[in-house]
């Protein structure tokens, strides 16, 4: 498995300047990295980051369009089947129907290390579509530890048939550049999708609920089972002003305490953070107001999960 191309990788451009557009689905185990790869890659931070599983639960499309090609990033939840509920089997559902669809796959693992979440992962890769292997959180590996990245590679090169293996850390933005280079052959000619300087497909409201699920997980660490959800009752926008209305969903009444805290202390917090990324993200001044609900069961009700946006 080296870099260099062979007879079974993408010509050339028989033009220099022909213009490519296609989509790149981004997929691993639970906490590799992938939104904070999607965020380097966009060169914004549209998908939203913690230590929480499955933090990311939608399919996420990230733009990024140069002189001569557009990458459609699509960003999806991490695979797992640790949970039986109804939102756990919604989330899994993102990501098989995502690989059925794009141009070129980049499978996500943590340089040195492959474990069985990564092998589920790597069952549901598409045999029929090009697949980068992308060794994530370089920026990890000691001195000490640096001679096992040969022998990992290796093995990874036994398991599945890579086109390209692409160590890197989207950390610290290392070989990103290199990446880009690497994508863009397997990237079919033609047109862009989206406007130049389109960065996603979802709207605002979608962004501020999700910047305000990051802060509750952040602020709840691992005291907040997963199944908790924003929803975004109202989003009124007046010139750069934002206004945002919204409700934290929740299980349990402990599960309101814990995001309340001390005084209300934490929720806050909460509030703070997420209303300044919101002014930063939308370039203008955001007023927010946040409730709290329970709602016992949401999180493995079918039906609940659709009218919530779940597919």
């Amino acid at each position: 498995m080296t870099e260099s191309h062979d007879s079974q990788q993408p010509a050339a451009d028989t033009q220099a300047k022909a213009f490519r557009c296609g989509t790149v689905a981004i997929v691993g185990r639970p906490n590799v990295g992938k939104s904070t790869l999607m965020n380097a890659l966009v060169g914004q931070k549209i998908s939203i980051t913690s230590r929480k599983a499955q933090t990311t639960r939608h399919r996420l499309v990230g733009i990024q369009t140069t002189d001569d090609a557009q990458y459609v990033f699509v960003d999806t939840p991490g695979f797992q089947t640790r949970h039986a509920s109804a939102l756990n089997r919604s989330l899994n559902r993102a990501v098989t129907s995502t690989l059925s669809s794009v141009d070129l796959v980049l499978f996500v693992v943590e340089a040195g290390y492959y474990g069985a979440d990564d092998e589920k992962v790597l069952a549901l890769l598409p045999k029929n579509t090009p697949v980068l292997l992308v060794t994530n959180k370089l920026d990890r590996v000691t001195d000490d530890r640096a001679g096992v990245m040969m022998p990992f590679l290796e093995k990874m090169g036994q398991l599945f048939p890579f086109r390209e293996v692409v160590p890197m850390s989207a950390k610290t933005r290392d070989h990103i550049a290199r990446l880009f280079e690497i994508i863009r052959p397997y990237l079919p000619e033609g047109e862009p999708m989206y406007d130049a300087d389109a960065m996603t497909d979802r709207s605002e409201r979608f962004l501020a609920s999700e910047i305000i699920r990051e802060k509750v997980f952040r602020w709840t660490g691992d005291e907040l089972p997963y199944t908790s959800t924003v929803i975004i009752d109202k989003f009124e926008t007046e010139g750069r002003l934002r206004r945002v209305f919204a409700t934290i969903l929740v299980e349990r009444d402990a599960h309101k305490a814990m995001i309340i805290g001390n005084k209300g202390s934490k929720l806050k917090q909460i509030s703070t953070e997420a209303r300044l990324d919101m002014e930063k993200l939308f370039d203008g001044k955001v007023y927010l107001e946040m409730w709290i609900k329970v709602k016992s069961g949401w999180a493995d009700n079918e039906a609940g999960l659709r009218a919530y946006g779940y597919e």
